[in-house]
């Protein structure tokens, strides 16, 4: 069964990457409207993977992501489709032309990547986010969700297999699986999957990358930190901290750490108000000894713990932060290098020299001055929407959009060539090599 799904999404690429861009577009658009026809029988559907979530006391990061009625989640979901309908073609863009020798020319053209297993827990939009991707991006999909998103999970992809069957899409190029049995017989097609997209929890990402030989591209945690440098205007850090840490706890780029410059953490004052921003936000404090011991009265005692040993090196996806404090940018930079998980990490500083050792030295995807790590988003990057987050280094790091779902392919164009002729191959002619 699994080979059979793989199979099928492999010769459904061969038509998929042959439409036009207006075909591939086409189907986005009808997809999106769709959904939006939709939103009624989806966010009932939802309901019910949201009762069911709540009854059996299901982890707190995973009932939050698996909620398309909070905020604006289901509406950007369906926007993020007609984004990504919108974009500029990634498909056939010529990135390097040479000139070889008299009619005989070098492109090298963006081409899909193939097939994708894409395995997610909660967060049902990710299938209409993935399916947009892959079929603008001409890459097949083939999707696995949890069981805590079965409902909505069967709704939307209803609507999108349904939508589909309308347009010059093969129905093949997006299947949406529900069997655990089968995940583990897809990992195993690596003759005809390309990359697995793991999307959940740090169990899952690294259970997948233990069980299979296809590429995997993700992250398994999302330790984010924020240094307060002693330059710093504690306005904007308050607000920043704040926001990184409570606009979405359960998100990969909330931020977990919070590191102090002795400056800052010295200052009554300014320690407090940072402190206190979190506190009256509803975050609890993991404090080492040496924060603890300069924390003031006026915070409530009882949002304050004690660091655990290991307290730098969680990902609480709840309120909660740990707080501690490094000499200098430069300690902040190796904190953070050695503790982080290569996501998002970010500096508060008024002084650009601080700023750019920070933005220069920390070795993670993202790395910003300011700004609140939750900006670290496919859809807040102008990419329409993404497939996730990768922490990799090589093809594709941070927000994963379409350019992360490209790759590229040598087009050699000539007149009866043959190269034997030339230097290197037994011949006397010379390759020119100038750029077209």
């Amino acid at each position: 069964m699994a080979e059979q799904i793989a199979v099928d999404a492999s010769k459904a690429f061969g038509v998929l990457k042959a439409l036009t861009n207006e075909q591939r577009s086409d189907a986005l658009k009808r997809i999106s409207s769709a959904l939006q026809q939709a939103r009624d029988d989806v966010l009932a559907a939802n309901k019910k993977d949201m009762d069911y979530a709540k009854e059996h006391s299901l982890d707190y990061s995973l009932v939050k992501r698996l909620d398309l009625s909070r905020g604006d989640t289901f509406d950007a979901m369906v926007q993020g489709v007609l984004d990504v309908a919108n974009l500029e073609d990634p498909v056939g863009k010529v990135t390097l032309a040479k000139k070889i020798d008299e009619g005989l020319n070098l492109y090298r053209v963006t081409a899909p990547l193939g097939v994708l297993l894409i395995i997610f827990e909660s967060r049902p939009e990710v299938i209409a986010n993935i399916s947009a991707l892959a079929i603008k991006s001409g890459n097949c999909a083939i999707l696995k969700g949890g069981k805590e998103s079965y409902h909505s999970f069967k709704a939307i992809a209803d609507i999108i297999n349904k939508t589909l069957a309308e347009t010059e899409v093969p129905q093949s190029a997006i299947q949406l699986i529900q069997t655990r049995g089968e995940v583990f017989d897809l990992l195993a097609q690596d003759r005809y999957i390309d990359l697995v997209i793991p999307r959940g929890s740090n169990q899952l990402v690294r259970y997948i990358k233990d069980n299979t030989k296809i590429p995997v591209l993700g992250h398994a945690d999302g330790i984010c930190s924020i240094f307060v440098d002693k330059e710093a205007d504690v306005e904007k850090a308050c607000r920043v901290v704040v926001d990184s840490k409570t606009n979405y706890p359960a998100a990969c780029n909330a931020v977990e750490q919070l590191l102090l410059s002795p400056e800052v953490a010295d200052d009554s004052d300014k320690l407090n108000r940072i402190l206190m921003s979190l506190v009256e936000a509803n975050v609890k404090l993991h404090v080492t000894p040496e924060i603890k011991l300069r924390i003031g009265s006026s915070i409530d005692a009882s949002f304050v713990l004690d660091a655990a040993p290991d307290a730098f090196d969680i990902e609480y996806l709840t309120p909660d932060i740990s707080v501690t404090i490094v000499a200098d940018v430069a300690a902040a930079v190796n904190h953070i290098n050695e503790h982080s998980s290569k996501h998002t990490d970010c500096i508060i500083t008024e002084n650009k020299a601080t700023a750019d050792t920070f933005l220069k030295g920390v070795d993670s995807a993202g790395v910003y001055w300011n700004c609140s790590t939750r900006f670290a988003d496919g859809f807040r990057y102008g990419f329409g929407t993404e497939v996730g987050i990768s922490t990799n280094k090589i093809h594709a790091r941070g927000p994963v959009g379409l350019e992360g779902l490209m790759s590229y392919q040598y087009q050699l164009k000539g007149n009866g060539h043959i190269a034997s002729e030339y230097v290197g191959a037994g011949g006397s002619k010379v390759f020119v090599h100038e750029d077209l």
